[in-house]
């Protein structure tokens, strides 16, 4: 395999071919440019890993219209200008528009082996990042969800196909289910991400401020209002807006809802001028809406209006398999909190929780490993010190060892689907190595090796890409 490939652009020739051999002896390729044209021309036609020019060519494109043209055409690639002395306030100027550094004249070889290899390994790091991350999000979810089921699959892949387009969008789920996390990551995928992601709770809202909220208020409109106000729908100008509980909202305030969405205009509450805006809604509801349009509870044309795509979110008792990965990712994010180690969860409290029915979702889940993780007495979580409501009722109570419980049939299975989850994830994550895999989730190794033949789990699972 050949080395990285560099653009040399130089005018003088004998420091053109200087640079050339030194880098030929460091093991990478390169191409000579004796001008900023001919640089230009080879930056729109090939591709390099490391773009040098020196900031004067003579006449022509210069130095700085070769950072231009690198940036434009191969934004990742690192470009470093050769400065004579002196001019180290052009360089500056060079690097606010995007050089990665410059070398001054005179220079040594030691210097230019130094710049090219770390802006190369700063590259290839940044890349790297860039990957991981979107094998992470490909495999475990997008964004802040998280779900390698198929439950949450379909979630990822209507987000996807649905993000780069202006559709209006209905998100339908039990309250808990991450309804908010999904108008997110449709926001983040879409060509508005650079611009506002404004969220508004209907149901948390006065019927007799809603409309204040969302489409704003004029001076002297009502008691009280003694300057303008600008409303969630102005706010979101450019980007989008997500209408939570949207079931809850008042009937009235659905009409001037529906009038957004049909002519992208509104007025102020005690305004008569026309604000025009460019905004995406998002709408998410945990209610039966058809049986609110049956009942006149809900707009009929509305709901059409809303349902272009409809995206629904299933609860957590539908993926178990994604109870090890919300976990995980809770513990982590308390770290973070807490600037200290959270406490691991034993295999006994992991059983628990893959028995419980999780009726608050994974909100409720939140809750619970964040409140065992601070208050569990020992060095890990066990499932005594998981407080699990019964059917989601006020009182928790601790849920029961392991071998205390006779299993149901359709338990069991439930418990098997969660561990064979689980086992395959941390295997995966560990390349399949066992020993690895026993210390990461604190299993001795034997034991292991035991739950593999249990589950009649084989190398092909969790060597599988599917």
């Amino acid at each position: 395999m050949t080395g990285p490939r560099i653009l040399i652009v130089e005018d003088e020739r004998a420091i053109r071919l200087a640079l050339s051999g030194l880098l030929k002896r460091e093991g990478f390729t390169s191409e000579q440019a004796a001008d900023g044209a001919a640089a230009i021309a080879l930056l729109e036609a090939e591709s390099f890993d490391f773009v040098l020019t020196d900031l004067a060519l003579g006449d022509g494109p210069s130095g700085m219209d070769v950072l231009r043209a690198a940036k434009a055409h191969q934004p990742e690639t690192p470009v470093v200008m050769i400065t004579a002395h002196g001019n180290e306030k052009v360089a500056v100027e060079a690097m606010k528009a995007g050089a990665d550094d410059y070398v001054p004249k005179p220079f040594d070889n030691d210097e230019i082996r130094m710049v090219v290899r770390r802006c190369l390994e700063r590259t290839a790091l940044a890349r790297e990042n860039r990957l991981l991350r979107a094998r992470v999000e490909k495999d475990y979810g997008m964004g802040n969800l998280i779900g390698s089921g198929p439950a949450m699959r379909q979630v990822f892949e209507t987000i996807q196909k649905v993000a780069e387009t202006d559709l209006t969008v209905l998100i339908r789920g039990e309250s808990g289910t991450g309804k908010e996390l999904v108008a997110q990551a449709l926001h983040e995928q879409s060509a508005r991400k650079g611009r506002a992601f404004v969220a508004v709770n209907c149901a948390a809202i006065s019927r007799e401020l809603v409309e204040s909220e969302l489409f704003g208020h004029e001076k002297g409109a009502f008691t009280g209002a003694d300057a303008r106000r600008v409303g969630r729908f102005e706010a979101a100008d450019g980007g989008t807006i997500f209408l939570d509980e949207i079931g809850d909202m008042a009937p009235e305030t659905q009409a001037k809802v529906l009038r957004v969405l049909q002519e992208r205009s509104f007025e102020r509450v005690g305004g008569a001028q026309p604000i025009d805006v460019d905004v995406r809604v998002v709408a998410a509801t945990h209610r039966d809406l058809e049986k609110e349009v049956a009942n006149d509870q809900f707009r009929e044309d509305l709901y059409y209006r809303l349902k272009v795509v409809e995206l629904p979110l299933p609860p957590l008792r539908e993926r178990r398999e994604d109870l090890p990965a919300l976990a995980e990712r809770f513990l982590g994010q308390l770290e973070e909190r807490l600037g200290r180690p959270a406490k691991p969860l034993g295999e006994e409290a992991f059983a628990a929780l893959a028995r419980h029915a999780w009726p608050g979702n994974v909100r409720e889940l939140r809750n619970v490993i964040e409140q065992a993780a601070v208050l569990a007495p020992g060095e890990r979580i066990e499932a005594s010190d998981l407080h699990l409501g019964s059917g989601g009722s006020p009182g928790a109570t601790p849920a029961e060892p392991l071998e205390a419980l006779a299993f149901s049939d359709a338990k069991r299975a439930s418990v098997e689907r969660f561990e064979r989850g689980y086992l395959l994830n941390a295997l995966r994550q560990n390349d399949g190595n066992i020993s690895r895999t026993a210390e990461a989730i604190g299993m001795v190794r034997q034991s292991l090796q035991q739950k593999i033949r249990d589950l009649g789990l084989r190398d092909e699972d969790w060597n599988s890409n599917d």
